[in-house]
């Protein structure tokens, strides 16, 4: 995005935003990495329903609290493909496999329309459904 931005003032770029709450870490961190390349909205109250707000970020909190908890569970990660892997495989749950109660039991990939005939067992399902795509991409 910032490629396609950066030629115009920086007053007239559309850049992406990142929202965070109060926490002086991030405020650090952003400045280091994307100074100059995207906007920050810094200090938005968690519960934010009630200060009215725009931006909600309970939601991303829950996520990333999951994970940390999950992450504990199991120490560490012996390499980055590792790791890369255990985030892929809880992406693909996510919006795959395990239903959420704000969208009414569905999966994330069900509220967006995606249509996959996963039945009762989703993730041997979906394992079954990618196989079938290798196989027939690789021929």
């Amino acid at each position: 995005m910032f490629l396609k931005e950066k030629h115009k003032k920086a007053k007239d770029r559309r850049l992406m935003t990142f929202v965070c709450d109060g926490y002086w870490p991030y405020r650090l961190a952003f400045n280091k990495l994307f100074y100059g390349v995207a906007k920050l909205v810094f200090g938005v109250p968690i519960a934010n329903k009630k200060h009215g707000v725009k931006h909600n970020n309970n939601p991303i909190e829950r996520y990333n609290q999951n994970l940390d908890d999950r992450i504990k569970v199991m120490r560490n990660f012996k390499s980055f493909s590792c790791a890369k892997s255990f985030f892929d495989l809880h992406r693909i749950c996510r919006n795959f496999i395990n239903p959420c109660m704000q969208l009414k039991g569905k999966t994330p990939a069900e509220a967006a329309e995606i249509k996959l005939p996963l039945g009762r067992n989703k993730l041997l399902a979906l394992i079954r459904h990618m196989a079938k795509q290798k196989h027939h991409s690789s021929r």
